[in-house]
């Protein structure tokens, strides 16, 4: 077995993987650690040690997988998000990018690649994005139309809520959503409207209970179907693995009888 391909079945095997679930969840532990000032001033050289000994570890485990995988690195997108990982906690946190201090707890994302099941939720959402746009767009055209309703019904009592477009829709946002919808927003818009709940409440039948159970159906349906793609992939990986060992076991008994079939001495 060659050099790369050892590495390849150490970084990718179970035991490689297993490790750097346990270094991510660590390292999860370390940065949050940071936000204590307690702590900081009792072990904060201890912390800040743990810390890039976690993002060398990291950093190891990508160049690793770059010498086993070459340009192969590049074809898998979770590869690419490790690398986008590591590489934003390797940029300099200088004054002008302090943020990026912050974004060091996004390595605990890391975890989705190392996964399996957390990658088939994940896949499942990418794979439900194309159908969810057009209910995003049934969404939009929704919320415009009873914007601008909302906009011309209420404005003149209610300002602040729904002086404008824009504050229209960020107000039924809030009703979509059902916090403090009732006693926040709707009751006092009909103690001077008594008839708005017409208005209200098919807005919230339509999109909580109608609209966003769409999307809740597209995503469940498409784990679903990832799902089973992989069960079918793992099947077919079995059934390979058995035919080359028949094909293997085939191969042996041929030679066997070959070996007997000839004449002695």
């Amino acid at each position: 077995m060659s050099l790369r391909a050892r590495v390849d079945r150490i970084v990718h095997g179970p035991s490689g993987q297993a490790f750097i679930m346990g270094v991510i969840l660590f390292n999860a532990v370390i940065l949050g650690l940071e936000t204590s000032g307690t702590v900081m001033a009792r072990v904060g050289p201890l912390i800040l040690i743990l810390d890039g000994l976690c993002l060398a570890i990291f950093v190891a485990e990508i160049a690793a997988k770059l010498f086993a995988r070459r340009l192969a690195f590049f074809r898998d997108g979770w590869n690419i998000f490790d690398l986008v990982v590591v590489g934003i906690a390797l940029m300099p946190a200088t004054q002008g990018l302090s943020v990026l201090r912050a974004l060091r707890i996004l390595r605990l994302l890391r975890i989705v690649s190392v996964t399996p099941r957390l990658r088939r939720v994940v896949e499942g959402f990418l794979s439900a994005l194309p159908g969810m746009a057009s209910v995003f767009l049934l969404m939009g055209i929704i919320f415009y139309i009873f914007a601008v309703m909302a906009t011309k019904l209420f404005s003149a009592a209610f300002p602040d809520w729904f002086g404008d477009l824009g504050n229209s829709a960020y107000s039924l946002f809030q009703i979509m959503t059902l916090e403090s919808w009732s006693m926040g927003i709707v009751r006092p818009v009909m103690e001077v409207f008594p008839q708005a709940w017409l208005f209200f409440v098919p807005f919230i039948l339509v999109t909580t209970f109608a609209v966003m159970n769409l999307v809740v159906g597209l995503i469940v349906n498409s784990m679903q179907e990832a799902h089973q793609e992989e069960e079918t992939a793992a099947t077919e990986a079995y059934r390979d693995q058995v035919l080359e060992r028949l094909t293997a076991i085939e191969a042996m008994l041929a030679r066997q009888r070959d070996h007997d079939d000839r004449p002695p001495g």
